[in-house]
């Protein structure tokens, strides 16, 4: 046992050893000599997107953390299918993604700037940075310095899932060097946007099969998804396109902000997404929930901690990867 502990430690270790090393070579303000312009581009346009519609920085955030969970943050999430080559975008898991309009607009004007120089990862990550302090989260500095990934595979697609346990999506996270404080900083993001209801629909009707509601659903709470969100109909295939959509945290006031709503709701048995009302149910997560809600700034820094860490996961720099001309596309059509 002690031997197999040591194995596990000098690997996580080792780990430790390659993503730092990479994240080394990412830099504050990289392209303020090739594209001076480039974060104030991003900035500008993530304004104005988020004037039109406050749920796109939600949309981003989940967008780039499915990024950086395969392969690292290289933008293969991006990549549109080609043929016979189905790229990570059409997975199960990504199907609901939302703001690809967003980063080609914000690398349209980029190539018209300082065409060639400003990588779609990097976009994404500054896109998703700007985005939460839109939405009240700390404005934090983040290194850029990102190469675009020149493989994007549906097979590849493995994300924790909302009916996940805690320690099963822990130990996923431990795969991409993020820890357990890391997985419930990051879940707060859940306080914004919207949810469909086919990722929660059994907690309400037919949890782990058993023909009944989830237990730990607060019974007012759920009357109110049960009104949102009605029992399939087994004869009628399930459609993405018509699923009901709800506020991602649907006790909260303020379903467009970064506050502790969520952890709130995760307390009152009021969270919508199992893996999410799990965090009430360990004494150290729910230690750290009821933390956050009493120190609402320690959650913003730690926040903006845990998403330059997520940022840094096994980034391609240098000459590795490529600058892509479109998000959408590899440079190279033999990929």
């Amino acid at each position: 046992m002690a031997i197999l502990a040591l194995r596990v430690v000098a690997t996580a270790t080792l780990m430790s050893m390659v993503v730092a090393a990479a994240a080394a070579q990412l830099q504050v303000h990289f392209y303020k000599d090739s594209c001076p312009q480039a974060e104030l581009v991003v900035k500008g346009i993530m304004q104005q997107r988020f004037s039109a519609d406050p749920s796109i920085p939600a949309g981003l955030l989940r967008m780039h953390f499915h990024d950086c969970f395969i392969r690292g943050c290289d933008g293969s999430v991006l990549i549109d299918s080609n043929g016979n080559r189905v790229a990570e975008k059409d997975a199960p898991p990504n199907l609901t993604l939302r703001g690809f309009e967003v980063i080609d607009q914000i690398k349209a004007e980029l190539e018209k700037q300082c065409k060639g120089i400003v990588s779609c990862a990097d976009i994404l990550a500054l896109a998703t940075r700007d985005g939460v302090a839109l939405t009240g989260g700390s404005a934090y500095a983040l290194p850029t310095g990102r190469r675009d990934g020149t493989v994007s595979n549906i097979s590849d697609v493995h994300i924790p899932g909302p009916s996940f346990s805690v320690a099963a999506a822990a130990s996923a996270m431990q795969t991409i060097n993020l820890s357990l404080e890391d997985l419930v900083t990051l879940l707060g993001a859940h306080a914004m946007g919207f949810c469909q209801c086919g990722f929660f629909v059994d907690r309400l009707y037919n949890f782990l099969g058993s023909g009944q509601a989830d237990p730990n659903i607060d019974q007012q709470f759920l009357g109110v998804l049960r009104q949102k969100c009605p029992r399939p109909d087994p004869s009628v295939p399930f459609n993405l396109s018509t699923d009901p959509k709800i506020f991602m945290t649907p006790s909260s006031s303020t379903p467009f902000k970064l506050d502790t709503s969520f952890y709130r709701g995760v307390l009152n048995e009021q969270a919508t997404l199992q893996l999410d009302q799990e965090l009430a149910f360990t004494d150290l997560t729910r230690r750290m929930a009821a933390d956050y809600i009493s120190q609402p700034n320690a959650f913003r820094r730690k926040f903006a901690k845990a998403m330059i860490k997520l940022g840094n996961v096994n980034v391609l720099t240098g000459q590795q990867g490529e600058i892509r001309a479109n998000c959408r596309k590899f440079n190279q059509p033999s990929h």
